[in-house]
This record gives structure tokens, sequence and C-alpha cells, in this order.
């Protein structure tokens, strides 16, 4: 049987485990990217230079290289949220995939939750909000606390809660710069356990063997933002709410017309009942699918992706969890200033437990205030005999991560040009 040849669109530093697990499944893969010198390059067979966001592009390189290089079987992407891209190059190509018209209401929150509304998938109460105004409009109608953010955007972004005392202003500028068509909205802000899910959907019904609860410790510290700290698993939720959650993620991908295909859920529990803050049609970022998922249920979930993305046919029995291993990722967020030195990694990395330490920065970097969870400069995941166990031990390590931070003289020369600044690492 010839070789399969597989295209990931994106080669961040995320989407290296997933590139790799695909060469072991004995494909030839091709990694597009805007970045020449992406970390997934290093690993796939061939690279194409496209901005993952740049629908029109990547389908012109994607249908050079299957028309005059070698043929494509099938496209995904991996640690980016660009589901139109994908949907584009599957069109394209005659490719498995789902269709553009879910692909678009899985990248525009304001069309996702207005698609939710109509379904009666439960969500948080949104509004569009065109300017200062509308927005000081909205906060006298609606009492208590806010979430404000821009509706094309990935990453927390622009994400922030805000309420009556806050700068509106400030907070509506910041939204909209981080939107591509400078759209902002609002939601309410529902109170409760977070959790994030990874579904695979066949045949209109979701498997989630991905659930994870998310933690934000961070809240007051990072205030307005939602600086998020990884997560644990398995979830301390009750199985009667976790089932709810399944049953919820399945309407919402049904919602987008997704009836084959995978999606990544963000899940509020308020009040005991769960809500979609969003759903992306995408592989997650934060090493959720590639490392957590595999050691925390033994179910190979990009492998199964990947499948899907092959036309290939995915076993329900492969996505039922065969056990649940106590899982803890952690990440390390520094003081703005330029990073002097990173240290204590193998140190780190030999502590009992670590089953993963990702360093996403390097010495010369310039860290910006941590506005978002894209911030990040470290990550671990840990395990333990229980939850509290695998958290100590994921907390430990970062506290023992030796990275020292230097402020920036204002008065001083901009950096030299390979010195980068640190905004993004994932599309989490």
């Amino acid at each position: 049987m010839p070789q399969k040849t597989l295209l990931i669109v994106c080669g961040g530093i995320e989407a290296v485990h997933g590139i790799a697990l695909a060469k072991a499944r004995g494909l030839h893969v091709v990694v597009s990217d805007m970045n020449p010198e992406a970390p997934g390059f290093k690993v796939a067979d061939d690279a194409l230079i496209a901005s993952t966001y740049d629908v029109e592009e990547t389908v012109a390189v994607a249908t050079h290289y299957h028309n005059n290089v070698r043929r494509i079987d099938g496209v995904m992407c991996l640690g980016a949220d660009v589901p139109r891209t994908v949907a584009a190059v599957a069109k394209s190509l005659g490719l498995p995939g789902i269709s553009e018209r879910s692909a678009a209401l899985a990248a525009d929150k304001l069309a996702m939750k207005q698609q939710f509304s109509k379904d009666g998938v439960p969500a948080p109460w949104f509004q569009p909000v065109a300017d200062l105004s509308d927005l000081k409009k909205v906060m006298c109608q609606h009492a208590g606390q806010l979430v404000i953010k821009p509706a094309d955007s990935r990453g927390s972004r622009g994400v922030q809660r805000i309420d009556a005392s806050s700068d509106l202003a400030k907070a509506f500028a910041r939204a909209q710069k981080e939107s591509p068509t400078d759209r902002v909205i609002v939601e309410e802000y529902l109170s409760g356990p977070q959790i994030s899910t990874e579904s695979i959907v066949l045949d209109g019904k979701a498997y989630t063997p991905g659930f994870s609860d998310r933690n934000y410790e961070y809240l007051d510290r990072f205030a307005p933002f939602f600086i998020e700290n990884g997560g644990d698993l398995p979830s301390h939720l009750p199985a009667n709410q976790q089932e709810e959650i399944c049953a919820l993620v399945e309407k919402a991908a049904a919602s987008l017309g997704i009836v084959n295909g995978n999606v990544k859920g963000d899940i509020v529990v308020h009040n005991g009942e769960p809500y979609v803050i969003e759903l992306a049609a995408r592989l997650s970022g934060g090493y959720f699918c590639t490392l957590e998922i595999p050691l925390n249920t033994g179910v190979d979930f990009v492998g199964n992706v990947i499948k899907l993305a092959l036309g290939e046919t995915v076993n329900p029995h492969d996505l039922v969890p065969k056990r649940q291993t106590p899982i803890a990722q952690r990440y390390k967020f520094v003081p703005p200033g330029r990073i002097a030195k990173i240290g204590n990694t193998d140190f780190v990395r030999g502590m009992d437990g670590i089953e993963e330490l990702m360093i996403s920065a390097q010495t010369g970097d310039v860290v910006q205030n941590t506005e978002n969870t894209t911030a990040r400069v470290a990550m671990v995941i840990a395990t333990g005999s229980d939850r509290a166990e695998a958290a100590a031990r994921a907390q430990a390590a970062i506290d023992s991560l030796d990275i020292i931070v230097e402020p920036i003289d204002a008065t001083a020369r901009p950096a030299t040009p390979n010195q980068k600044t640190v905004l993004s690492v994932s599309a989490q």
C-alpha cells in the first residue's frame, strides 16, 4: 500500500508531539507554517511556508504540493485555531473534513453563540457591542460582572472580566485590538468550575475521553484577565454531571453541523448546570490532546483524529478510557522583562512523577505583561497516586525552575534582531 501523506496546518512547538506521532504511524507528514524556523519543520518530511490563518495562501501552497509534488490524503490542524483553513483545504482537494460552514461557525464566537441560541444550546447570555457607548448601555442594563472579548480571537487574548467600576474604554479597546475584524462581544460571567473537554464525533455521537478540571487559581492575581494555570485529571465532578457535560458537547457539536470530526469544549458548571462557553473545531493546544489524554486515559486521541483526517474508520471502543491516571499540569509565568537565565531544567525533569517539561522561551527573550495564557514560559505535567500528589509534584517542579528575568531599562536600545518577544506559544 502506498505511503499516505498528511498535511498538518501549524508547525509550532505544541504541534511537534503530534507531528512525531503521525510520523511514527508511517505517514509522510507535510507541515505548513509561516515561520521558516517553525519547530515542526524539523520533524516533518516536507515544509510549506504559509500563514496558518491565511486561508487562500494555505490552499494555494497545498494545492501546488498536491498537484506537483505528492498527493495529500488528509489535512488537520494541531495547536492552532484554524478550522476555516483546514476546511478550505479539505474542500479544495476533496479530502475528509467538516464543512466550511461548520468551520466558520466554530471560528467566530458571535456566530457560534447565535447558532447556539437558535438551537437551544445552554450558553451564557451574550451581546455584540459596536463601540464604547454600546458597552456602557449594556453595563447599565446588566448589574454584576460581565466578560468582554474579541469575537474572533483565540488563546484568551483580549478576554477580560468587567463590572461597573472597570475602565470600560480601556477594556473595549483591548478586546477590539485582538479582533481581526474589530468586533467585540460581552457575555454574562457565570461562576463555577470550568472544564476542558476533547471529543471525537462519529456519525453525530460524541465520545469524550478528554475531561479536565481547569485551574484558575490566578483570577485575582492577574485580574481582569482570565489566566488558566493548567488543569487536573480525572475531574472532581460527580459522574452524573460529567455525563451531562458530555451530552451538552454532543448537542453543541450538532448545532455547529459537525457530524464527524473533533471538537474542543470550554464548559462552565454554574449552579449545578453546565453551559458552553465555546466549542472549537480543532485539537487543543497546551498539550492536552497530545500528552495529557494519553497519560490519563490510555486513549490515543491524536492518532484517532489522524484516522478521521485520512478518511479511515475510527472504532468507538478505541475512544473509551482504559484507566484514570491522576494528572496535573501547571504553567510558569514570570514578571515582564528580559529573560537572563533558564536553569535547573535537568533537575526538574528528574523529579518524581514529572512526565514532561516544556520550555517555550529562551534567554534573551522579552516577556510582556501576563494578559493571556499564551504568556506562559514553561509547562510541566506530573502524575501521582492521586490528584493531590500529582498537583503537588507539578507545583514543586514549576517552583524549582530557575528562571531569572531582568527589568528592561526604558532608556536602553531596542532588542537586537535575534531577540524575540514572547507573545504567543499556543492557540489553547
